[in-house]
């Protein structure tokens, strides 16, 4: 058997068991395709991030996502555990980290203890289409819809948030988009969760990705390019944003739970 690093990092947060947990497979090259995304549902976490070094490339290595059923276009919290892992148990020695993937090259920089990462803002459009199968899903209605990279049904107050109880066989039919709800805070700006069932996640913990939608809209709204954020799922997790442009910034720790090896036949 050949025994292949993997880590499990719990991002977003300064506690273990809280945040979103990513698992973190290290590779000297790329596995098939479908080994990759067996592996991905095995851990059966929102996100597996492969890396495989590129010093020859574009940026330090090469960066993908699988959710336990697709590979996906972005992630954030996988992205943050993988720069906050080299940082501080993998070895790497310089103050940025860049990685190739298929939403271009993002970098991560170190401050302090935290890791800032760089993605780009997707911002959205107001969009009632899908009203009537999200309305039934949330059994609420949201103030207003808005389309993007995901569907954005913003509330008027945090409370809302917090009682949603959805209907994730429904909200599937939203595929391939997931659905952010939110509101804002009250013991941070802006609040939501995400909900994306149709990818094999009825709920993530704390979507770094999400955040790219959120920014724009929330930045534009309240007149700021700096806000503090929490999602409000059961683990929780608390993000700090700031809009550069078409470039969202987050700001975010990590806690290392396990290391261990994957045993491929």
């Amino acid at each position: 058997m050949t025994p292949v690093p993997v880590y499990q990092i719990d991002a977003f947060t300064q506690r273990l068991f809280g945040g979103n947990p990513a698992a973190l497979v290290t590779l000297d090259k790329w596995l098939p395709d479908p080994l990759l995304q067996s592996i991905a549902a095995e851990n059966n976490l929102s996100e597996t991030v492969y890396l495989v070094r590129t010093p020859d490339a574009p940026a330090d290595y090469a960066m993908r996502w699988f959710t336990p059923s697709h590979e996906v276009e972005l992630c954030g919290h996988a992205t943050l555990a993988s720069a906050w892992w080299l940082f501080q148990h993998g070895g790497w020695s310089h103050d940025s980290v860049t990685f190739d993937t298929r939403s271009g090259i993002l970098r991560a920089h170190r401050n302090q203890d935290k890791v800032d990462i760089d993605l780009p803002a997707r911002p959205s459009q107001a969009d009632d289409s899908a009203l009537p199968c999200i309305q039934a899903a949330l059994g609420r209605t949201p103030s207003h819809l808005r389309r993007g990279a995901n569907w954005i049904a913003v509330f008027d107050d945090e409370d809302s948030i917090h009682q949603l109880k959805p209907d994730f066989r429904s909200l599937a039919d939203l595929h391939p988009l997931g659905l952010i709800v939110t509101a804002p805070g009250s013991d941070a700006d802006i609040v939501s969760r995400y909900f994306a069932p149709s990818f094999g996640i009825d709920e993530d913990p704390v979507t770094g990705s999400a955040h790219a939608d959120l920014a724009p809209y929330w930045c534009d709204r309240l007149g700021r390019s700096h806000l503090r954020a929490q999602q409000l799922s059961q683990r929780g997790g608390e993000l700090e944003l700031t809009l550069n442009d078409d470039r969202v910034q987050l700001r975010g720790d990590c806690r290392l739970f396990l290391r261990g090896e994957i045993l491929l036949p």
